[in-house]
Formats: C-alpha cells, structure tokens, sequence
C-alpha cells in the first residue's frame, strides 16, 4: 500500500490493492483514497476487468496515476480538492420494498404475462403478503455495457431506475418473473434487467446479501410443446443463482398462437396460485409441493 501523509494539511492520501480472484479469475482492485479527520473524503477505484485488451492503461497504472495527480492537487489546496468532489445524489426512482416482488417482463400491456403477473400478485396478498408488480418496458433503464464499474463500489455506473428495482429485489422473499418467449429467449427489456442485475451480484460478493430468497418461473410460448421452453428456463436458472435465490417452481403455458388467452388453459390461475403458495411456504421453512409445467393437456 502506498501512503503519504500530510500532517498540517491533515488528510492521510493512500492506494491500496486488494484480491478479488474470489469473485473472478485474476480480479484486482485498487483503491485510492484521501482521508481527513479519520472519514474518507474521496475515494477512486479501478478493476482489472475494466480495463479491455485495447486500452493503453492497465488498473494499476491508473491508479497510480490517479494517487500522483491527487497528491499534487492535495498538496496545492486541499480544500479545493475536497470542494470539487463532493458526492452527486443518485436521481433513479424509487420502487416500493415488498414481500413479494412480481417482474412482469412483457411489453404487451394486457397480455397473458399481465394476466399471470396479476394472479401471481393476488395469490401473495390473499397469502398475507405484500406484493407489487413492476414492468421493465415502464422504466427507464440503459443496457449493461459490460465494464465491471459495479466490483468497485457495488454500484451500477448508470444512475436510472434499475437502482430501485435492485432495492425492491434486494427487500423481496419471492421474486417472480413473468416472461413470454420471444424468439426463443426472453424479451429484450427483461434481458436489461437481468444483465444489469450484474451491480447487485457485485454487491453481494463484496458485502453478502439476504439469505433464504426464492424464484418463480411463470411462461408463456406461442408454439406448443415444453422443448419451446429449454432457452428460458435457462435464462432464468442462472439469472436466480447469480443473485443467491433459489429457484421454487415454474408454471408453463404453451400453444398460446392457437389458445390466444392464457386464462382458457385449464386449471393455470389455480396452478399460478399453488405455485406462489408453495414458494411463501418454503420461504417460512414450511414443505412446498410440486409445481407442475402447467402446459395445456397433450404438451
């Protein structure tokens, strides 16, 4: 670690290196942080994943420099330094905490991924559960731009709602995902979500996070038959285990070019139900039953 102190000016400027192979191959990160009166004034960090073959610096290079060029601003006026970087409220909207967190990841207002995220929804609350439903394609989100920003302070460089709908998945027991398959994946808005969900695995590798969340799969497909599936299930599998939630069921729908209304399947709202039941008793240490595919008979 590299230190200079200041005694008359009274701030203590370090850079510090720390491993984080932990969380990725070969991952360092550096620190360069400027202290007055024992509180941290300022603080810049790097990370060798952000730094792509291309690029001229490596992060240890720019934190050395980023130490050298902040020891002589320190050292001319450290009053003007602490000024110039003073913290910028974070303006991303605020997405309401509850036990049950519905992600509704159609951008068909209406449609049959609506319609199970409404069942879903009403099934939590008669369970005595507070629940909420959100629509990705309603928010303002950019898409991840891959730069590994987020293992330097567990915070996402882009400052838009998708820091409240991390909030409401970090406060969450059960979080559902309602999804169509679109092209045999998921739609493009949920996939943003999904990806920039990377700021809270950052956050829980570097602090930990809450223990004993669970997922719900909810689906629907055009075509009929459960191999329409596969890519989804997928999707969603490492989407829940790259965040610490274990996966509790799934209710599938297929046939919906022919069926058009999710609701004509027989028995789905019951199935739906059964589901989020099952998943709120496992939250509660209690036995959760089997979740069917819930495909229409003969998928």
């Amino acid at each position: 670690m590299l230190r200079r102190t200041d005694i008359e000016g009274g701030y203590l400027l370090t850079l510090e290196r720390e491993d984080l192979s932990r969380i990725y191959p070969g991952m360092v990160r550096y620190t360069v942080r400027v202290r007055f009166d024992g509180k941290t004034r300022a603080a810049f960090r790097t990370n060798t994943y952000e730094y792509t073959p291309g690029m001229p610096l490596d992060a240890g290079e720019s934190a050395r420099e980023t130490f050298e060029e902040w020891a002589r601003e320190l050292a001319a006026d450290p009053g003007v330094f602490i000024g110039a970087r003073q913290p910028v409220p974070r303006v991303g909207s605020a997405i309401p905490v509850t036990d049950v967190l519905v992600i509704q990841g159609s951008p068909r207002a209406g449609g049959n991924c609506s319609i199970m995220a409404d069942l879903a929804a009403s099934a939590a609350r008669e369970a005595g559960r507070t629940a909420q439903v959100i629509f990705p394609d309603d928010l303002y989100l950019r898409p991840c731009i891959g730069c590994y920003w987020c293992y330097n302070f567990a915070q996402c460089t882009f400052d838009d709602d998708m820091e409240g709908v991390i909030a409401a998945i970090r406060g969450a027991r059960l979080i559902v995902v309602c999804t169509p398959v679109y092209t045999d994946t998921v739609p493009a808005a949920l996939k943003m979500v999904i990806d920039r969900c990377q700021a809270y695995h950052a956050e829980r590798a570097l602090f930990g996070g809450p223990e004993g969340q669970t997922g719900l799969l909810l689906a629907v497909a055009g075509r009929t038959g459960e191999e329409n599936f596969g890519c989804v299930r997928t999707v969603m599998r490492d989407f829940f285990r790259n965040l610490g939630i274990g996966p509790c069921g799934e209710v599938l729908a297929g046939g919906m070019d022919r069926a058009r209304d999710v609701r004509t399947v027989p028995g789905i709202e019951n199935r739906v139900r059964a589901a989020v039941t099952a998943c709120l008793k496992s939250d509660a240490g209690e036995t959760a039953i089997a979740t069917s595919s819930g495909l229409p008979p003969g998928e």
